[in-house]
């Protein structure tokens, strides 16, 4: 039986299909006190690997669908992902640094 659109069953090996497969975590995910300029950068860079990747449709799915919080999924940022799921949210919430 499928899943509704394109979120993956619990055995689908999607993760294991990733073009981050092997890469450093931390490109995908904020580490404490990053600055506006390095946020840019390491954003870029992770979606440079996205950008490529063979299951990128269900990996943005799936962070759209569970409400994931943080990192990049599928190309998009925590940022990208509340704009396109229309959630209203406050500027502190959203990451924007002044």
């Amino acid at each position: 039986r499928k899943a509704p659109g394109p979120y993956p069953l619990p055995d689908d090996d999607w993760q294991e299909r990733g073009a981050c497969r092997g890469a450093n975590p931390a490109l995908f995910f904020a580490p404490d006190n990053e600055n506006n300029q390095q946020r840019r950068f390491r954003e870029t860079a992770a979606k440079a690997v996205c950008a490529h990747c063979p299951v990128r449709t269900v990996c943005r799915a799936y962070a759209e669908q569970t409400g994931e919080l943080y990192g990049i999924w599928g190309g998009t940022t925590e940022r990208e992902r509340m704009q396109s799921n229309g959630r209203h949210h406050s500027t502190a919430a959203a990451g924007v640094r002044k």
